[in-house]
């Protein structure tokens, strides 16, 4: 009968280190979004006091503390779970990239 590999080798001490600094990358973008990306979808520089006013107030604020939230813990799960860390932490980072440009966008709605 044939090899077929099911079990796969154990990470070393350089693929976890890896990992862990893919991870805290991925946890820092995802405070960042969480943190500045509303506050950027909100600042006027024309504006009286500083601040639009939004007809998505209740979006942004939603998509800022549960989908970036969501999505930040789901990359760190992948990373750490999955055996293409990377790429899991790569498809993580694009999506909170792309949350902060909904965020913004809707912060100009």
């Amino acid at each position: 009968m044939a090899d077929t590999h099911t079990t796969r080798a154990r990470r070393t001490p350089c693929e976890w280190a890896v990992l862990t600094v893919l991870a805290s990358l991925v946890l820092a973008t995802g405070a960042l979004v969480a943190t500045f990306g509303p506050l950027l979808a909100v600042a006027c520089d024309t504006c009286q006091d500083g601040v639009r006013t939004t007809g998505s107030t209740d979006a942004l604020v939603l998509l800022a503390l549960a989908g970036v939230p969501l999505v930040t813990l789901a990359t760190v799960a992948g990373i750490f779970l999955s055996r293409g860390g990377a790429k899991a932490a790569g498809v993580g980072l694009g999506a909170l990239m792309v949350l902060m440009v909904v965020l913004s966008a809707l912060g100009h709605a």
